[in-house]
């Protein structure tokens, strides 16, 4: 028996590189791959088809539903995030314009109330600014009779005053107290 791990010896086929080329002539080939030899091919082209159609009914009827699946069920998620997106959407601008709405309505109302606010106080001021101003032409007519019946007082005074003037004037001129019938004469005459 031949020691495996010594050198090959070169007596039985040549030298040792050329055991290779031995074997392939022996078997017939012209030592290229096999692949690329005319009489491997029906069987490599029958293997092929083979492999294709276990492969194609794999895909076909295991990988492809199942891949089927996947894509209608993350469709009908993103179809059905895209209505409720729209829903809500629509939801929250019918809200806005709700909103819109009664602020309109709100603006107006206060509008409103401020407008019957104002006459409302423009009517009491009138009111008040009538009243005030009656009382105060009761006032000055009051005061007015005052005033004329003082003057009137005052007038009557005059002619008293006036009377004891003359007198104090003739007395001091003449010597003599002047009567009251010369005194008569004289205011008649001026």
């Amino acid at each position: 028996m031949a020691d495996p791990h010594a050198p090959a010896s070169p007596d039985a086929h040549g030298a040792p590189g050329e055991t290779h080329a031995s074997t392939a002539a022996e078997h017939g080939s012209g030592g290229g791959l096999p692949q690329f030899e005319f009489q491997h091919w029906f069987g490599q082209i029958v293997y092929l088809v083979f492999l294709f159609l276990v492969l194609y009914l794999l895909v076909d009827k295991i990988f492809a539903p199942r891949m089927r699946k996947v894509f209608d069920a993350r469709a009908e998620t993103i179809g059905g995030a895209i209505e409720e997106a729209r829903r809500v959407q629509a939801e929250a601008q019918n809200q806005a314009d709700a909103a819109h709405g009664e602020l309109a309505e709100a603006r107006t109302a206060a509008r409103r109330n401020a407008g019957a606010a104002k006459a409302r106080v423009a009517d009491d001021i009138a009111k008040r600014t009538a009243a005030r101003e009656a009382e105060l032409a009761d006032r000055v007519a009051e005061a007015e009779g005052r005033i004329g019946k003082m003057r009137d007082a005052a007038m009557a005074q005059v002619g008293t005053v006036a009377d004891d003037t003359t007198k104090a004037i003739v007395e001091k001129l003449t010597g003599k107290t002047a009567t009251a019938a010369e005194l008569t004469a004289a205011k008649g005459a001026a």
